[in-house]
């Protein structure tokens, strides 16, 4: 395996030696004892670590010098990762490196095993950045621009997506809810031969069924109390282009009947109509709900089910994607973040609560936790609390009004990302009324 490029920037040649000693056999190792060689090596080298030791001449004494090169340097590459080295007594000018943009430090003496874990680490969330930064470049290419997924199970999404874009069939999306199945079926369509045409979603679970038929299949003048013109339905404002039906799980029953009749014959009637319109219309339906087994409780018919899942595409769960967790916080933390001058980055403690967490809201959740991130973080470093972890010590020191907030803030949150929206079966869940959701949702300025 070809060793990764470490720059030491280190006056004292005690030190160097030492680390010359313990590193060698894991990377390439290249020494600068001053600022001037330090970006040359940079520029020619491009290595992804650095050791700063910020007592550098022609100030070896205080700290200037070592902060206007970690300046240059994060000027010339933002993401290299650089680590300082300081005495035990000077922790407050490692601080103030890391508030500048450094990424950690380590303490003289040093502790072998300590610096190859911070080294071995660093190098990690370089990865992590360097794969986002390529994706970034990428963008203008990339078939699915809205889609960030560099793991396997993602990749094996992409390739179906391309499939099944080139053919008119009907396309059956499962997964758990926040998974991102309404940019599947974005993707479906904008790389198919009905790109340019409409896209229309319905969510089939957030209109009341007395209402449903008609938002569907369009209603005429008169046709019931409160029609009081024509409309037509989203299969027909979907014609020449694509309908999705978000959780098609919830469709009532005697609404599958006339959904069915459509895929049988492409054919459309308007609520309280005798005109019978043509449509050219491809479906694409998702559910977070186990069709199968609605179909044995006899809540789904299984011949619908077979006319919509001619392919069928299961999303993974966010906790099964690996690095894309990163990716996507990273992806983000850039989209939702507004102050230019303060550039927020995740700190070594969020991104391993990040990973450790399981993500029951999956992508949803953890877009509303970066956002929430970004207004309660008071640095430029992310933080576990930031993002609405944090330990039982953090807890315990909280008041009582603050945890309740707190546990109000995540319980609402979640019960709304868990129902896509609908604070209905939100509330219902909840055990609270809609008002009482509604005041919360403004009160935390909840986004849903």
């Amino acid at each position: 395996m070809e060793k990764q490029k470490l720059l030491i920037i280190e006056d004292d040649e005690s030190v160097r030696a030492q680390m010359k000693w313990a590193l060698s056999g894991d990377y390439d190792l290249f020494f600068a004892l001053e600022a001037e060689k330090a970006i040359q090596i940079l520029r020619t080298e491009r290595p992804p670590l650095i050791t700063l030791d910020l007592g550098l001449p022609p100030h070896p004494h205080d700290i200037t010098e070592g902060l206007r090169v970690l300046g240059r340097i994060l000027q010339h590459d933002p993401i290299v990762k650089v680590i300082i080295v300081t005495g035990n007594s000077d922790k407050p000018s490692a601080l103030k490196a890391i508030s500048q943009g450094a990424h950690d430090f380590f303490t003289k003496p040093i502790n072998i095993d300590e610096l190859k874990t911070i080294l071995k680490r660093a190098y990690y969330v370089y990865t992590l950045e360097e794969e986002y930064r390529r994706l970034q470049r990428q963008k203008d290419t990339q078939p699915f621009e809205e889609i960030i997924g560099t793991s396997a199970n993602m990749q094996d999404i992409f390739s179906t997506v391309r499939r099944v874009a080139t053919t008119d069939v009907p396309v059956l999306i499962t997964g758990e809810s926040g998974t991102g199945k309404e940019l599947i079926a974005r993707a479906i369509h904008s790389n198919s031969i009905r790109r340019g045409k409409p896209f229309i979603p319905i969510n089939c679970g957030a209109i009341p069924d007395n209402l449903l038929e008609s938002e569907l299949f369009g209603h005429e003048k008169g046709a019931f109390t409160g029609a009081h013109m024509q409309r037509s339905g989203k299969i027909e404002l979907a014609q020449t282009g694509t309908l999705f039906l978000d959780e098609i799980g919830e469709l009532p029953l005697a609404l599958q009947v006339k959904l069915l009749r459509f895929l049988q014959d492409h054919k459309v009637e308007r609520v309280g109509g005798r005109e019978t319109l043509d449509m050219d219309v491809r479906i694409i339906a998702a559910t977070n709900r186990n069709i199968k087994k609605l179909i044995k409780e006899e809540k789904f018919r299984e011949d619908l089910y077979y006319r919509l899942a001619v392919v069928t595409m299961e999303l993974p769960p966010l906790r099964e994607r690996g690095d894309d967790l990163i990716l996507l916080a990273r992806n983000f933390l850039q989209k939702f973040s507004t102050d230019k001058t303060l550039p927020k980055a995740l700190s070594i403690e969020a991104i391993e609560s990040i990973n450790t967490y399981e993500w029951p809201g999956n992508v949803r959740e953890l877009e509303n936790r970066v956002r929430r991130a970004i207004t309660f973080s008071e640095g430029p470093l992310i933080k576990p609390a930031d993002l609405g972890f944090g330990t039982f010590e953090e807890t315990s020191q909280l008041d009582l009004k603050k945890a309740k907030e707190d546990l109000e803030y995540k319980f609402v949150s979640m019960a709304i990302i868990k129902h896509n929206g609908n604070i209905s079966k939100a509330a219902e869940e909840l055990g609270l009324s809609r008002p009482t959701v509604h005041h919360i949702i403004k009160k935390h300025n909840i986004t849903h």
